[in-house]
């Protein structure tokens, strides 16, 4: 069962922040993510979450469903208040709640890779940003620049959107997606 966290601002706009597999809101891309949006007056509900053991294991259905669940939940208790969905990596398993409920979304790290995402990918008609590393396994340049949204794409990035041996070049990353995020958010 989630355990969301909630940060008040406006209460008639809500972002929803999901978690990756085991990347939670309190690591940098997410921490940051709040912190744009409670600066923009935004109501933040963070959705935290434990993972089933074996989840990567379970079929691919059912792991959507797990997400699915979690974040429904979530978005049906702000009562039609939450307009933004922020997910990174497993938290992209969401993107169909978002396209079939109309909400933007912020997607760091989508698995593009996988199917169900890209696809809702394609029908999401609400404004959303995805964001991305080259050297991501997830990350498909392709599927991301034909999916008609915003990108943001970090050369050489890992799935953790961090430099790999370069500390430094990963905070000037981190400065890159906060400011991106900001744009979009505004």
């Amino acid at each position: 069962m989630p355990d969301p966290t909630r940060f008040d601002g406006d209460r008639d706009r809500v972002a929803l922040v999901i978690p990756g597999m085991g990347y939670t809101p309190a690591r940098p891309l997410l921490h940051f993510a709040r912190a744009v949006l409670l600066h923009h007056g935004w109501t933040v509900q963070e959705l935290w979450w434990q993972v089933p053991d074996g989840l990567s294991r379970w079929p691919a259905g059912e792991r959507i469903a797990w997400v699915e669940r979690q974040v429904n939940e979530a978005v049906d208790a702000e009562g039609g208040a939450c307009r933004l969905l922020v997910g990174k990596s497993l938290g992209t398993l969401a993107a169909g709640v978002a396209a079939d409920r109309r909400i933007a979304a912020v997607w760091l790290t989508p698995l593009l890779t996988d199917e169900f995402v890209a696809g809702a990918l394609r029908r999401a008609e609400a404004s959303t940003l995805l964001v991305g590393g080259t050297a991501d396994g997830w990350w498909d340049a392709g599927i991301a620049a034909s999916s008609g949204h915003e990108v943001l794409e970090v050369p050489a990035a890992d799935h953790a959107l961090e430099l790999p041996d370069d500390v430094a070049g990963s905070v000037d990353v981190l400065r890159q997606v906060v400011a991106r995020l900001d744009r979009f958010v505004r």
